[in-house]
């Protein structure tokens, strides 16, 4: 499964994608030859700039999405959610569900013309795997018990166990070229900065705190993209990046609720831009430092779970665009459990779980003690988010309703996650994750994922969850999958690790004058290579071979 702190909600996988009716952009063109053609740039602003571009050494979500324009996996999701061929053609799958044998495409190339061969892949496995590289993906691959490369374009891979999501974690990008980064320490190279890969677009020049470009991989295997540029504008501001894309200055954003809801359904809106909302692969959630000694006892925790209304953030934050979360999936996929029992919004629940945990106004000041030190902490979240921003201030006033002072601390990305996240310098964080189509949870809540830059940064700990998550993976039977995933469900609303707050729904907006898009179940940019725009529309010049 792939995991990716989430700052923005752009490119992901969703369901039920739509397109909304409120602008179809085809007024003034209806005129338009829409012959596809090659040429143009896309403009896509983004709050967050990556942090690197080698994505196993990646956990943020700015990262994984230019990286995934400039590296492949072996497989990906097709429209119906079946998983086809990326880099590999074809596999074969042994009865007993243990060797996967892959059959690579020939004539694949890296950007600087070296063949493509499964040596890249094998480089790529023992680079996962090694302990000194600090990558949060290594688990999955660890459980394979042999790799083998059988000829050049052949690869295989025996599981010591049944491992259900083995195919698919092939899909995500272990693929490193061999010739280039071979007895070289990748976390000192300059090839998180200049990668060389085999996707659709190649980098052409990072401006740190501004933008990212990237070129179009003419020679790319499935096909030349149309659109010549992918740029990425870093606006750390949604209010000031929407402005940008009022005035022309970028094409592609995600919307806030507001921004959906309100100030898009003007004529200048409806002629020229088209929007899109569907829910995703993804929620939001308080998440407690639980060595904090305020938050080790779980009475603490269900407390602030029974003083926050979700139906109010829905509502009043994400403006009816989203669905309050109880957990760490996502409300109609299949490892969703709709029986999860949780508080709801009770304050007098709340004061009597705080009271039998020893919390108390003692001195009348409306603050909570207990053992001479106040209930008040600091929630820390991300600058330039401010779905987060307003949620972090619901809560802070609706837990002064039961005497606990909350401060919020806005920082700007990479220091919240290098400096404290990955330190565990924090109290408590509102946060996000975007998640995989399997279901495995394993690196987010198994005790033995709390190091430095994996992602159990909250310090969860329960035995049964440990085997459950076990059990989970290690089943190709869906029912048996289903009750593991059912039963970590109930236990997490029981213990609270998280308050999971929403499921949000996607909102971008794109300018009109690009054709190809074709929403489906795994989003709208999974055909990126074949988006276009007519010529006679286009606005930036052509690129030089």
């Amino acid at each position: 499964m792939k995991k990716i702190l989430s700052i923005m909600f752009l490119f992901i996988l969703i369901s039920g994608c739509r397109q909304e009716p409120a602008g179809n952009g085809n007024q003034a063109v209806t005129a338009i030859s829409d012959e596809p053609a090659y040429g143009d740039a896309l403009v896509a602003g983004s709050i967050g700039e990556p942090s690197i571009l080698i994505p196993m050494l990646a956990g943020d979500s700015a990262s994984h999405d230019v990286a995934g324009l400039i590296f492949n996996g072996l497989v990906k999701y097709h429209t119906d959610l079946s998983v086809i061929g990326d880099l590999a053609e074809s596999w074969d799958i042994s009865a007993d569900g243990l060797v996967i044998t892959f059959h690579l495409r020939k004539g694949v190339k890296w950007f600087d013309g070296v063949e493509f061969t499964a040596e890249d892949i094998m480089f790529g496995y023992k680079t996962i795997i090694d302990e000194k590289t600090p990558t949060a993906y290594q688990e999955d691959y660890l459980q394979v018990e042999k790799a083998e490369v059988l000829a050049p374009q052949t690869f295989r891979v025996t599981y010591r166990k049944p491992f259900a999501p083995a195919l698919t974690s092939w899909g995500n990008l272990v693929v490193l070229p061999k010739h280039l980064l071979e007895g070289r320490d990748i976390t000192k190279t300059d090839f998180g900065r200049n990668p060389v890969g085999l996707g659709r677009y190649k980098l052409r020049n990072w401006t740190p705190g501004q933008e990212v470009i990237l070129e179009s991989n003419r020679d790319y295997f499935q096909g030349r993209p149309y659109i010549d540029r992918y740029i990425y504008r870093i606006i750390p501001d949604p209010a000031t990046m929407f402005l940008e894309l009022k005035a022309g200055g970028i094409d592609l954003m995600g919307l806030t609720p507001i921004q959906y809801t309100k100030q898009t359904d003007t004529k200048h809106f409806v002629e020229n831009f088209r929007k899109f909302r569907y829910p995703v692969f993804a929620y939001t959630y308080l998440g407690f430092n639980l060595r904090h000694p305020f938050f080790k006892d779980k009475r603490v925790r269900q407390a602030i779970a029974c003083a926050i209304d979700k139906k109010e953030i829905v509502d009043v934050v994400l403006f009816g665009l989203g669905k309050p979360a109880t957990g760490p999936y996502v409300p109609d996929t299949w490892p969703y459990n709709p029986n999860v029992r949780t508080c709801g919004y009770d304050l007098g629940k709340a004061k009597e779980l705080l009271n039998l945990a020893g919390w108390a106004d003692r001195d009348g000041d409306g603050v909570l003690e207990k053992d001479g030190s106040p209930f008040a902490f600091t929630i820390l979240t991300n600058m330039g988010n401010s779905l987060r921003m307003n949620t972090a201030t619901i809560i802070q006033r609706r837990l002064a309703k039961i005497g606990i002072k909350v401060d919020i601390r806005v920082l700007e990305w990479s220091t919240f996650i290098n400096e404290f996240i990955d330190k565990r310098r924090f109290q408590a964080v509102i946060l996000g994750w975007n998640i995989g189509l399997d279901p495995d949870q394993y690196d987010i809540w198994h005790s033995g994922k709390t190091k430095e830059k994996e992602f159990n940064f909250v310090g969860y700990n329960n035995p049964e969850v440990d085997e459950l998550l076990e059990k989970g993976r290690r089943t190709f039977n869906m029912e048996e999958r289903k009750k593991a995933y059912f039963r970590i469900q109930e236990i997490l609303a029981e213990e609270l690790p998280y308050i999971f707050l929403y499921v949000p729904d996607a909102t971008p907006i794109i300018h009109a004058r690009f054709r190809g898009i074709k929403p489906s179940p795994i989003g709208i940019s999974y055909n990126l290579e074949r988006w276009y725009v007519p010529k006679a529309l286009q606005r930036h010049a052509a690129m030089q071979p």
